[in-house]
């Protein structure tokens, strides 16, 4: 559970998974454009690498909320 709630290691989670591969766009980024334009034709294994490459901006965000809310 520490990891989780450590800020280092879900930005290097970000950063490292998040990401990868960086070139020629990030991973993630080509699936929401693709999932914002539709989805059309996407596969379970498209579905599985959006949620792969998304889950560390999830433990991101909740840091955040987590932060924010404690204020």
């Amino acid at each position: 559970m520490e990891l989780i709630n450590n800020w280092k290691v879900v930005l290097l989670l970000c950063l490292a998974l998040g990401l990868a591969p960086y070139f020629p766009e990030p991973h993630i980024l080509g699936k929401i454009k693709w999932i914002l334009g539709g989805a059309t034709g996407m596969k379970p294994m498209d579905w599985f690498d959006v949620v792969l490459h998304g889950f560390p901006f999830v433990l991101l965000i909740r840091l955040v909320l987590i932060r924010i809310l404690n204020k």
